[in-house]
C-alpha cells in the first residue's frame, strides 16, 4: 500500500510526524513525503533512517519527493513492540521557564516552542509532568498559541503545573486555562524525585 504525504508549506515538525503516522499506518509499501525546504528533507530522512528504512529523494522545481520504503522485517516494525513500562524516560519533567525555545529571535523562539509543544503530542510515551514557571506560565493562560495541545496532553494523563507566584507576578491567576496552580515546595520535590528532566 503506497501513501503520500504532500507537507509543502509545512512548519517543524509536521513533516516528520505527518511521515511517521503514515508509515505506523501501513504494514508494508511506500510512503512519498513532498517537501519544499531542505531542512525538512533532511528531517525526513533522518526518521526513515532511525527506522531502518530504505529512503530516495529526487527534486523537482525546488521541491523534494522523498519515498520511504517500508516491508515486513524491518527494525522499524520491531520497534513498536517496545512498551511503556521497558522505556525510562516516561519518568520525565520538563521544565519549561519561558514562552519561546532557545535564545535569538523572539518571534523565531515561539515558533519553535509551539512545534516543540505539538511534538510532545505525538511522541510516546508522554512525560510524567510538564512545570511552567517564570515567563513560562504565560503558555497556559487566555491567548497562549500552544493551549489547545496541552490541554490534549493533559487530556492523555500529563500533570501540568504552574507556578502561582508567576501567575500572580504577571497578574495572570484568573486566565489559567490549563492545569493547576503549584507551589514551590511542589515543585521541587517534583523535580528531585525525576529520573530524568529537561529544562527549557
Amino acid at each position: 500500500m503506497d501513501k503520500q504525504i504532500d507537507a509543502r508549506g509545512m512548519n517543524c515538525p509536521l513533516p516528520v510526524i505527518h511521515t511517521k503516522k503514515a508509515l505506523e499506518g501501513i504494514d508494508e509499501g511506500k510512503v512519498t513525503t513532498i517537501v519544499d525546504n531542505e531542512v525538512a528533507k533532511e528531517n525526513v530522512a533522518k526518521l526513515a533512517k532511525s527506522l531502518t528504512l530504505e529512503v530516495d529523494i529526487k527534486e523537482s522545481q525546488g521541491h523534494y519527493y522523498i519515498d520511504i520504503f517500508k516491508g515486513q522485517q524491518t527494525i522499524g516494525e520491531i520497534t513498536t513492540f517496545v512498551t511503556e513500562d521497558d522505556n525510562p524516560k516516561k519518568d520525565l519533567v520538563i521544565l519549561i521557564t519561558t514562552e519561546v525555545f532557545g535564545e535569538g529571535e523572539e518571534e523565531l523562539g515561539k515558533i519553535l516552542m509551539k512545534g516543540y509543544i505539538y511534538a510532545l503530542t505525538e511522541v510516546r510515551p508522554y512525560p510524567k509532568s510538564i512545570i511552567f514557571l517564570n515567563n513560562g506560565v504565560k503558555l497556559t493562560v487566555e491567548g497562549s498559541p500552544v493551549i489547545e495541545h496541552l490541554i490534549a496532553l493533559e487530556a492523555n494523563g500529563v500533570e501540568i503545573l504552574a507556578c502561582g507566584t508567576c501567575l500572580d507576578y504577571y497578574k495572570l491567576k484568573n486566565k489559567l486555562l490549563v492545569g493547576s496552580i503549584s507551589n514551590m515546595y511542589t515543585i521541587a520535590e517534583k523535580l528531585n524525585n525525576s529520573k530524568n528532566t529537561i529544562k527549557l
